[in-house]
């Protein structure tokens, strides 16, 4: 299968691409605007969800794509793929299984080229509690100036700072303190935010109507940026609850990995996108994973990411340089080759299918 074709260069040849496949296949749409903002050519924003309804349907698969904006080129490609795919679509169907295709979870983030949404906010660092006091990342705060210097590219004092944190305390501690997510600048990376984006209140309206009351909720959310190039990891989306964690492992094997049991590429996070099926699907038996695509080394990733808060923290900076750091952006999170493309269909193929046979029969 030519995969290629599945794939966009931009957000609006994305969507246009993802709705005339749900069209072709005659499911159900529903677009959720993100009204007051425009895109970067002026098209609208949206996040679309295509409802493949199946007959007696006690189980419902969730396959989400832009959850970090830029890295929807790999996620609505893998969409686009899997509505093209007869032997996939007559799968679930025979395993009594409802699909919900969510769409560019953070339109905004998808159109600028950018890992976060409007406001700055990494939306998988945004489901939580907002009832509560924000979890504390004091790590974050010792490297917050270093990461964002005021000139770009940084100073080699600046980069002599980040190589003295990480030999005190090691590589992981340094992306667990950068990544971990943070709720005291905003203006930095993996911002948390301090209430619920759109994207947390639509996902989560979505889940209610259309997974809430299914005895069964499989969730797949694409992502790229960690691994090894073209590997996708399958990490464990849930609580750090031992049993939801080995169902997971029985729905996709025990390659799955966890950011609990410190065996995934990613640091411990807080605030995932996954709390939402907890939230409005509670009686369901649930499993999840981000697959996790490969792009290009974790410093290269950090490097592109600092530049676009960067630039995000300057938009006074000249376009030449603009237009560097959104391309270093993109490079960093979509790898624009057949080969990387195939394997990410074949992945993404492998891991839906692979989804069908629990939702449909139910583990314990």
């Amino acid at each position: 299968m030519n995969c290629v074709p599945h794939f966009a260069r931009s957000y609006a040849e994305a969507r246009a691409r993802f709705l005339a496949a749900a069209r072709a296949r005659d499911l159900v749409l529903e677009t959720h605007v993100l009204l007051d903002h425009v895109g970067a050519d002026g098209e609208a924003l949206a996040m679309d969800v295509a409802i493949m309804a199946s007959p007696g349907a006690e189980s419902v698969l969730v396959l989400t794509s832009a959850t970090h904006g830029v890295e929807g080129h790999c996620g609505s490609g893998a969409q686009v793929a899997l509505l093209r795919d007869d032997d996939f679509l007559r799968a679930a169907r025979a395993a009594r299984v409802a699909v919900l295709f969510v769409h560019a979870v953070n339109p905004h983030g998808f159109s600028y080229g950018r890992r976060v949404n409007e406001d700055n906010v990494d939306l998988n660092r945004n489901f939580r509690d907002f009832d509560v006091p924000a979890p504390a990342n004091a790590a974050y705060a010792d490297v917050h100036a270093l990461l964002i210097p005021p000139t770009w590219p940084p100073t080699p004092e600046h980069e002599t700072g980040i190589a003295d944190y990480i030999a005190a305390h090691g590589a992981r501690a340094f992306q667990t303190a950068v990544t971990g997510g943070q709720y005291t600048f905003p203006e930095g990376l993996f911002y948390g935010g301090a209430r619920p984006a759109w994207s947390n209140v639509t996902v989560r309206d979505v889940l209610r109507r259309h997974a809430a009351g299914r005895s069964r909720v499989g969730w797949i959310d694409f992502h790229t940026g960690l691994g090894p190039l073209g590997h996708g990891e399958k990490i464990f989306a849930g609580r750090d609850h031992a049993p939801d964690l080995a169902r997971a492992r029985a729905w996709w094997g025990p390659e799955v990995t966890s950011i609990y049991d410190d065996s995934s590429s990613s640091a411990l996070l807080t605030g995932l996108m996954c709390n939402a099926a907890y939230d409005e699907c509670p009686d369901a038996e649930y499993a999840g994973i981000a697959l996790e695509y490969g792009t290009v080394p974790l410093p290269a990733v950090l490097l592109a990411l600092r530049a676009d808060h960067w630039l995000h923290n300057h938009p006074d900076a000249p376009e030449a340089q603009r237009a560097a750091i959104r391309n270093e952006t993109r490079a960093a999170f979509y790898v624009d080759t057949d080969e990387w493309k195939e394997q990410v269909c074949l992945q993404a193929r492998t891991a839906a299918l692979g989804a069908l046979a629990p939702l449909g029969a139910g583990t314990p």
